[in-house]
């Protein structure tokens, strides 16, 4: 006979969305290593052509997205750090919440945690975030991106994608 206590525990604490953590831990690790790569093999703006619209660049981004504030004085290191610690804590809570049936929305936020999470630490412990991954077409160059940069983009685009096409993944389920 189970007491009143237990029936209020839950008997898997990583419930919900939480099971999709390991994607975000893979996202750092793979982040994390690529840019130690970049750092070991690669010279500070020293782009080494890979195809003709591909360089890999080793860049120093102390703002946001497309270098948002780069140039500002160092307050928006704490800032952004601070924008990445409110919005992973709101993710994690996000992701608790879902429901066990959930399979795409709670994988695209566990990406976009993974991306928060890898650039933070890059700002906590360096002041700035490396990026290295230059496209370009003739002259123009998209701005320089990482892996965890990436994880971010096609988490947004995949939650984005299950809105559109319905209620999440009861679109898929065919539930609607």
């Amino acid at each position: 006979m189970r007491s009143a206590v237990s029936r209020d525990i839950p008997m898997n604490i990583v419930s919900g969305g939480l099971r999709w953590l390991w994607l975000s831990v893979v996202v750092i690790v793979l982040d994390q290593w690529t840019k130690g790569l970049a750092v070991e093999g690669l010279r500070l703006f020293h782009p080494v052509p890979v195809a003709p619209f591909f360089n890999l660049t080793l860049m120093h981004n102390e703002g946001a997205a497309f270098s948002f504030l780069d140039d500002a004085s160092g307050w928006q290191r704490w800032m952004f750090a601070a924008i990445a610690v409110v919005i992973s804590v709101g993710i994690v809570i996000w992701l608790r919440r879902m429901p066990e049936t959930e399979r795409l929305r709670p994988a695209a936020l566990a990406l976009i945690l993974g991306g928060a999470l890898g650039n933070l630490y890059d700002r906590l412990t360096l002041g700035y975030v490396i990026d290295f991954i230059d496209w370009y077409y003739q002259g123009w160059h998209w701005p320089a991106f990482n892996i965890a940069d990436s994880a971010i983009t096609v988490g947004a685009v995949i939650y984005i994608a299950t809105g559109l096409v319905g209620q999440g993944d009861d679109a898929y389920r065919g539930d609607n």
